[in-house]
């Protein structure tokens, strides 16, 4: 009895088995991107970049103050960070077909913000730049998706619920401290997550959205400075200087930071979602658009857990790649407005940003937990788990990475079966 292949099976396992993880093809025509964009997707979309321009945002303009850097110099680090990656995130998220969404790393703009005490701006670029190179030669490898898969999945989804859990927490601070805006967005959520029906008139997530700003504009809380008449960007093209105390200091840290934390979040939180991420290809184009970031004084590109996190949270599987899209789109044009978007996102009260981004990572929270306690490897996810909340750092390295080090010796050690069984 003979058999036939099905050519597209066949060639969806070739995609998955090449060192480099190819698109499918044909690409998703125009009438295809507009037939599969819906009000969830642009919902989405539209709230990833939000979070991405404020919380995230603050640690950058907090990080290039305490290096003493110019208004000049952080705006043109806000402009690389949204214009280049939103060309990157559209590009990828349409190519794929899946939300692959790339901003930059906030443990290694935080590990930035540290080492500027004592290190020059041009300085810390020869760093970007050298990690940016190395990043590429580890993806050209193409031994990055195997590493990756030889970690425990629970194992990883602890980190990202270690990661996760200050979302949640933010969202019950913002309740407390600030009732007026965070109340009603609250039940905007609840309200239209109840029903079906209610989800398909509006998403929760653009419910809560509309009731933040409707009790900001009615208890007067939107203040908008006006002094600054600056809205559109202008980048500077930044010269690094390489030192060896610049290169020792932050090369491998940054490099862990987007490799194996800020890129395995991403991977974990869409497989989660039933996406299978290229790793290879992320890698490579991660150290890419690092060196081209770096030009314009903008730190490491990696592919962002939370976000991701945010495109998948609701809406069907296989039109989650407009999500992706819809956000790559508006983060170019943060880029290019990114003093004004700034303006704007600074004249909002905290609570507001605090429950926009933890009613939209309730989903994730509650899919890493399951993920990480469901099954085997449950003492080392434990131990991964409150090891990234400590928030402990250790040679320059953030607790996400030494979180997950110790939750894989604690199984390898204590729960040995679990691999075999593997």
């Amino acid at each position: 009895m003979t058999t036939t292949e099905d050519p597209t099976r066949s060639e969806d396992v070739h995609a998955r088995t090449a060192r480099f993880e190819r698109p499918p093809w044909p690409p998703a025509g125009p009438r295809r991107l507009i037939g599969d964009l819906g009000g969830t997707s642009v919902a989405n979309g539209l709230i990833g970049l939000i979070f991405s321009a404020t919380g995230p945002v603050a640690v950058i303009l907090a990080a290039g103050s305490a290096g003493g850097l110019s208004p000049a110099q952080m705006a043109s680090w806000i402009f690389g960070v949204f214009f280049l990656n939103g060309i990157l995130t559209a590009l990828a998220s349409w190519l794929y077909r899946q939300p692959l969404a790339f901003f930059w790393t906030i443990p290694g703009t935080i590990i930035v913000g540290g080492s500027l005490t004592h290190l020059s701006w041009p300085e810390v670029l020869g760093a970007f730049v050298v990690s940016g190179l190395l990043i590429v030669a580890l993806g050209l490898t193409g031994r990055v998706r195997q590493v990756m898969a030889m970690l425990p999945m629970p194992i990883v989804m602890a980190m990202v619920a270690g990661v996760f859990l200050k979302f949640g927490t933010d969202l019950v601070r913002a309740v407390g401290t600030d009732a007026v805006v965070a109340v009603p967005m609250v039940v905007a959520f609840v309200v239209l997550g109840s029903r079906a029906a209610f989800g398909r008139w509006m998403p929760p997530i653009l419910g809560a959205l509309l009731a933040g700003a409707a009790a900001i504009a009615v208890t007067g809380r939107f203040r908008l400075d006006g002094a600054n008449a600056h809205w559109i960007a202008a980048p500077m093209i930044q010269a690094p200087q390489f030192t060896w105390q610049a290169i020792t200091e932050l090369v491998i840290p940054l490099t862990i930071t987007v490799i194996v934390v800020q890129n395995g979040q991403g991977t974990a939180v869409l497989k989660s979602a039933g996406h299978a991420a290229p790793m290879n290809v992320a890698t490579v184009a991660c150290g890419i658009w690092s060196l081209a970031a770096s030009a314009v004084g903008a730190v490491s590109t990696c592919l962002t857990g939370p976000t991701n996190a945010l495109l998948v949270a609701s809406g069907q599987r296989t039109r989650h790649y407009t999500a992706g899209v819809v956000c790559g789109l508006l983060a170019m044009v943060v880029g290019l407005f990114a003093p004004l978007f700034v303006q704007l996102m600074l004249a909002t009260p905290v609570a507001f940003v605090a429950t926009l981004g933890g009613v939209a990572m309730l989903r994730a929270l509650q899919g890493s937990f399951v993920a990480a306690f469901s099954s085997r490897y449950t003492l080392g996810a434990l131990v991964t788990f409150l090891v990234t909340v400590s928030n402990v750092q250790f040679l320059n390295i953030g607790a996400a990475f030494w979180g997950l080090l110790a939750g894989l010796l604690v199984s390898r050690v204590m729960e040995s079966g679990d691999f075999r069984k593997d």
